[in-house]
């Protein structure tokens, strides 16, 4: 259904994923990638959003260090994503995902979803940005729970996720107790279905509450 289209980003250009709505758009959605880049899976995802009816885009963000970035989920594929997000740090994707928000500002109100790390980009997105964010499993965003979020934000949790503790999941909602907050029966990364933790009811239940804040917050 998408498309590769360059992206100017500060003083450099990068590629993004545009998926685009049949019908008239309902807003504007950022979909912001894992730690393996804008692979076969955030592409599936960001055409999901686009049937949706969002005009959605996925901007690669690891193209400040290394083009055409799609990796596979294992352990030598998580390695090289720790490796390029270490290298790469939250400046240089924020200014992303303002690009991106401003390539689709023309589709009305945008927001973000983001996975694993691009959950904490989306939840600091929300602070830096004002942008409606929707974070799933984000394991950096105890790192941003002293700065206030300028905008609505959905939170998305797995109960069995070892590597984000019961304390920071806590920590995150004190720190923000007008946001919508979900812990599923579930494990880290239980939206992807290329993953083994993947957790179909929990997918369903967490995208369908995924879209009724993006109908409520774009509108």
């Amino acid at each position: 259904m998408g498309q590769f289209i360059k992206l100017e980003s500060g003083n450099t250009t990068i590629d993004a994923y545009l998926a685009e709505p049949a019908g008239p758009s309902k807003g504007g959605v950022v979909v912001i990638q894992e730690i393996f880049g804008v692979n076969s899976h955030i592409r599936d995802i960001t055409d999901r959003f686009a049937q949706a009816g969002y005009t959605a885009i996925a901007p690669a963000l690891f193209d400040h260090e290394k083009k055409n970035v799609e990796l596979n989920y294992d352990e030598t594929g998580m390695k090289t994503g720790i490796e390029l997000v270490s290298k790469l740090g939250f400046d240089k994707p924020i200014q992303d995902v303002e690009a991106a928000a401003k390539r689709i500002a023309s589709a009305g109100k945008v927001g973000t979803v983001g996975f694993c790390w691009g959950g904490s980009v989306a939840y600091l997105s929300a602070i830096k940005l004002g942008l409606p964010g929707v974070s799933y499993y984000g394991g950096r965003n105890i790192m941003f729970v002293d700065q206030k979020a300028k905008a609505p934000l959905l939170f998305h949790y797995g109960e069995r996720d070892a590597h984000i503790s019961a304390d920071d999941r806590a920590k995150v909602q004190a720190a923000n107790p007008d946001a919508g907050f979900y812990v599923y029966d579930a494990d880290h990364g239980f939206n992807c279905d290329q993953r083994g933790s993947y957790d179909a009811p929990s997918a369903k239940l967490a995208m369908e509450r995924t879209l009724a804040f993006f109908e409520k917050n774009l509108a």
